[in-house]
């Protein structure tokens, strides 16, 4: 009789899984809680302990690790040096594994959660059936997902090919790392003091001597950038990136509508919702190739939009949406109304589904974004090697300015912000920080109205922000009059302070830094504007 061991942590569809093994001729083998779990639905199980002849000892820490199962799933069955060893021992083989491990990165998830608790985890004789079971995956078939258990039957009535049998032993090693790097990536951030283990705020960002994590595919893409380059998406494993992963974000999004998504699209979309994100207001982004074309907040999500759609509609046509609110029936109305490739948002109200229909090939896609507002470890490849670094946040400015200045922020000049102009530094520079570099912005209170990204140099990036402005100025020769300016770094020299003054901006919000500030502070003097130094840079590249 063909034999199966069951020991699994998530119980989704087991009894299913374990009344078809039964159907199937095999006598089921379980540990613990599994074997209750089979018991009470009524199938015919035997427990580890008869098999092995030894009870479980010191809860449940050893229960598996035991010749008489090891030897079961490791002897090659081609082999009759192997059969006849397990013969004289009185072994009987084991021909599914099915194991999926201790919670430990639910367990880790939880700030709150005791090291010691974090510690009885770690699974140990788990681990150690997958590995066994994968080695010997010629005779043994070893599940460790759900999702593969219909799978898993299906392939033992046809009789079990050699693919599947090997696609099982891929998945389960895959499943093993994940969680040992799982393991070793939460540990680097408990720090001994004493003798008293703790784990640091879930803010704090570690960058440790190795960097383990894993990639699940989840999809193909059409191509790259371009179409002569193979793409592919993909999601943060179990282990994460820095420890514990939690699906979010574009992790974790559902596409509602419209044609394939892009490598570029998903691009486009990324760098659409890192803006809205930075606000609590309703907010919203149109984005071409990974700069805001415009950003606003509104009193609702279509104000929003239609706020930043205008901002500058030209560029706007064919861009990349993001909202911070479920779009609702007004927002969809006002997305329809403009060719949009693709828009992204936390939720679509049932309403506005029929309403964002009538753009067949515009891409919907719903992602909860809100988990990642702060923290988190973002990589780049570069040619050869891999660059970590903590993701840029730009928390000195998400509260209103009521008078005192956020920490490191100086007012630089004479003339202080007016309250007006206060608020519009706070969102210009909010923006900001998301524009490639070098950037100089232009914004009001409440949407961007011309942006410079991406040049060489800031005298640059205004007289591109200020060519952009003139082609829908009243007054060609000071198209941003009464506007305030952004740099996401400091100016090198009053050139470009100049240029930002010239194209009528009042006030300007910049990190200061320069060998050079007090010649740039002397000419915002000499013109009358106010100057804020951040003491804080936002380069994007």
């Amino acid at each position: 009789m063909p034999r199966a061991l069951l020991s699994v942590s998530d119980k989704t569809g087991v009894t299913d899984l374990a009344r078809g093994l039964v159907e199937r001729g095999f006598e089921l083998v379980s540990t613990g809680g599994t074997a209750r779990t089979l018991a009470e639905a009524g199938l015919p199980v035997t427990n580890v302990s008869e098999v092995t002849g030894f009870p479980e000892m010191m809860d449940g820490r050893v229960k598996t690790l035991h010749p008489a199962l090891h030897g079961g799933i490791l002897a090659r069955r081609e082999r009759a040096d192997d059969l006849s060893a397990l013969k004289s021992m009185g072994i009987d083989l084991v021909d599914v594994v099915v194991v999926n491990l201790y919670p430990f990165v639910k367990a880790a998830s939880n700030p709150a959660t005791p090291f010691d608790s974090l510690v009885e985890e770690i699974d140990i004789g788990g681990p150690s059936m997958v590995r066994a079971a994968a080695k010997n995956f010629r005779g043994v078939m070893v599940v460790v997902d759900p999702v593969d258990y219909t799978r898993l039957l299906a392939e033992i009535d046809a009789g079990p090919s050699l693919a599947f049998r090997f696609d099982l032993m891929r998945k389960a090693l895959a499943h093993t790392a994940s969680y040992d790097t799982a393991i070793s990536r939460t540990l680097a951030a408990i720090e001994l003091t004493g003798e008293t283990f703790e784990r640091k705020p879930p803010s704090g960002i570690v960058l440790p001597a190795s960097l383990g994590f894993e990639l699940e595919k989840m999809r193909d893409l059409r191509y790259g950038e371009n179409p002569h380059q193979k793409a592919a998406w993909y999601v943060s494993g179990a282990g994460g990136v820095g420890g514990v992963h939690v699906a979010a974000g574009l992790g974790a999004a559902s596409i509602l509508q419209g044609k394939e998504l892009s490598y570029t699209n998903l691009l486009d979309l990324d760098a659409a919702a890192r803006i809205a994100l930075e606000f609590d207001e309703p907010a919203a982004v149109v984005v071409k190739h990974t700069n805001p074309c415009g950003a606003a907040i509104g009193t609702s999500s279509a104000d929003a939009y239609v706020r930043a759609r205008d901002a500058d509609s030209l560029a706007a046509f064919g861009g990349i949406v993001a909202v911070n609110r479920p779009i609702d029936i007004a927002t969809a109305e006002a997305i329809v109304s403009t060719f949009i490739e693709a828009v992204i948002a936390p939720a679509v109200e049932p309403d506005a589904k029929p309403i964002l229909a009538r753009k067949t090939n515009m891409r919907v896609v719903v992602a909860d974004f809100s988990s990642l507002k702060k923290g988190g470890i973002e990589l780049r490849t570069i040619l050869g090697a891999t660059l970590a670094q903590e993701r840029d946040f730009v928390a000195e400015a998400q509260r209103p300015w009521d008078g005192d200045l956020p920490a490191g922020f100086t007012i630089a000049t004479k003339r202080a912000p007016t309250s007006d102009e206060w608020e519009a530094l706070r969102f210009a520079w909010r923006v900001c920080a998301h524009v490639k570099s070098n950037t100089v912005i232009f914004t009001d209170a409440r949407q961007t109205l011309a942006v410079g990204a991406g040049q060489m140099s800031r005298v640059d990036a205004v007289n591109v922000a200020v060519m952009k402005a003139r082609e829908r100025a009243e007054n060609p020769s000071r198209p941003l009059a009464g506007s305030v300016a952004a740099s996401d770094a400091f100016f090198p020299f009053r050139d470009g302070l100049d240029a930002v003054v010239a194209a009528g901006a009042s006030a300007v919000i910049q990190p200061g830094g320069s060998v050079r500030d007090p010649e740039v502070i002397a000419a915002a003097d000499e013109f009358g504007i106010a100057m804020i130094f951040t003491g804080r840079r936002h380069f994007r590249h």
